[in-house]
């Protein structure tokens, strides 16, 4: 029942059974009417048809939920999505016009979420503390594509695909625990280190054209410049760091929106700390419309990117000079302000001083291998080689000729960082052995012994260990109940041992070509 004047002509449509039915389904279902909207060519014919709806269900007093097709592509509306996806629940947020708008949003689904019951946190077996895997990616654009930053000003996009780049703190520091080439949100010289060549002939064929007088770049270029080189190991412009797909494809009217995605993050556990990663977002997108980022020549890092970069000190030192470089243009951001931020993502394992030498463990990044196809039930899979972990040692007040820090009896690669006595390394190694893996021959390099010896003396000056699990050999059944429990697994897995009267001074450090920062126990043995 709806008013005469409220009501749509019918149009007739077919469901996915293939019968066709009336422009208007109505089905009750425990006491609710459950209502099968129809295509609609309008917008306003969609709001009156729903108003009429409502307006029939309060006089009945009975309630309706909507089902069917939704309103037509309109820039006047705002959506708001929830889906299922396979453990989260993803959010499609509508956009926000200013960062007022911004923080009421983000703080509001924080809370939402916190009274389902649901989090954006949660605690491992052994009590490491992780991110759920739920991306948090953010999307930038215009009301319009008119209005998109990125198609009236396409140098802007190319800034920013240069400066992260230049700089992988960016693409490493907010991501998740899996990272790499087949990862949902790869570098573009991580899946073909020849793209970096590429990209730089694109940014210089963007320049050219900008450079022409009189002839503004056609907003299809963009996409047609950087659609073949945004793209993961298998080509997929959907699993990139970059996410063009929706910037201005040719292919249909839903890619051609002028937004870009950009993926490399994953939900933090504090609203604040998503809000701190917005504005440090908004910031890098006003200092390159500002000022332009073109550089001569993108670094080739190859090799670095898997090897120093996975270590936090790096990470940190290069997210430095991003601060620094905002702070000169005019946009200041307190380091302090990301410090939650590393803590999450590189949490300290635990430490242990003797003689004015300080040695001090973190966590660091691993990039997971994706394995060979094998047969399940309903297809073929592909696991990922999680098995793999990295820490990083840092020694401070340390005289490199005299001293030398040991993990399993192998001496450590340890890199000097620039400050006087400081040094750090890298410590790969099998943590758990899971029946596909690589070299499944190679069994648990656990646990990790480190030692600080004294070369003059040929003597040890103190130790400390690392279990993966518990040291007992329990096997945990659930996961902790709260930050309490999971501190204290963390705590029982590390300890300060006493000296090894048997402790002898190793042979010199086997630095790797392909990885000087890094000791890889798997070919120590």
């Amino acid at each position: 029942r709806a008013r005469k004047q409220d009501a749509v002509a019918p149009q007739p449509f077919v469901s996915a059974a293939g019968m066709t039915r009336t422009a208007l389904c109505v089905e009750p279902r425990n006491g609710c009417l459950f209502v099968f909207l129809p295509p609609l060519d309008s917008v306003e014919a969609f709001i009156a048809l729903v108003a009429a709806i409502e307006d029939t269900a309060r006089k009945l007093r009975c309630p309706v939920a909507l089902e069917g097709y939704e309103p037509p592509r309109d820039p006047r509306l705002v959506h708001l999505r929830i889906t299922p996806d396979p453990g989260v629940i993803e959010v499609n947020v509508n956009p926000a016009g200013h960062w007022e708008g911004l923080v009421e949003q983000t703080t509001f689904l924080y809370d939402a979420a916190r009274q389902c019951g649901l989090s954006s946190e949660k605690f491992m077996l052994d009590g490491r503390h992780e991110g759920t895997g739920g991306g948090n990616h953010f999307v930038l654009g215009g009301a319009t594509p008119g209005d998109s930053p990125f198609l009236r000003r396409p140098d802007l996009l190319a800034s920013m695909v240069a400066w992260w780049h230049q700089h992988p703190a960016l693409s490493y520091l907010f991501s998740g625990l899996f990272i790499g080439p087949t990862s949902q949100a790869p570098r573009a010289d991580e899946a073909r280190p020849e793209a970096v060549h590429e990209l730089e002939i694109a940014l210089q064929e963007l320049a050219r054209q900008q450079s022409v007088p009189g002839a503004p770049v056609a907003p299809w270029l963009v996409d047609r410049l950087f659609r073949n080189l945004l793209v993961d190991v298998s080509g997929n412009t959907h699993r990139a760091e970059f996410c063009i797909d929706k910037l201005y494809s040719p292919e249909g009217v839903t890619g051609r929106l002028g937004l870009l995605e950009l993926r490399a993050f994953e939900m933090p556990p504090h609203a604040r700390m998503s809000l701190v990663q917005q504005l440090l977002l908004r910031a890098l997108v006003a200092r390159f419309w500002q000022h332009p980022y073109r550089p001569r020549r993108l670094q080739r890092w190859g090799n670095q990117l898997h090897d120093r970069f996975m270590l936090p000190h790096y990470l940190w030192e290069d997210f430095s000079d991003v601060l620094e470089d905002l702070a000169e243009h005019g946009f200041a951001f307190d380091p302090a302000w990301f410090a939650p931020h590393f803590e999450f993502r590189f949490p300290r394992l635990g430490d242990f001083a003797a003689r004015g030498i300080a040695i001090e463990l973190r966590a660091a990044l691993e990039p997971w291998q994706v394995l060979g196809e094998e047969q399940a039930q309903g297809g073929t899979t592909r696991f990922v080689d999680s098995s793999l972990e990295r820490l990083q040692v840092r020694v401070r007040g340390m005289a490199d000729s005299r001293h030398i820090v040991t993990c399993n009896g192998k001496a450590l690669p340890l890199q000097p960082t620039g400050t006087e006595g400081e040094f750090v390394a890298g410590v790969r190694y099998r943590a758990w052995q899971p029946p596909s893996c690589l070299h499944p021959t190679l069994g648990v390099d656990a646990p990790l012994s480190f030692e600080l010896l004294d070369t003059w003396s040929e003597r040890a000056l103190g130790a400390c260990q690392y279990h993966v699990m518990h040291p007992g050999g329990r096997n945990y059944a659930t996961r902790p109940v709260n930050a309490n429990e999971a501190d204290a697994r963390r705590l029982a897995r590390f300890f300060r041992i006493g000296l090894n009267p048997d402790a002898r001074v190793p042979d010199p450090a086997i630095r790797e070509m392909d990885s000087p920062c890094t000791l890889d126990l798997r070919r120590q043995r």
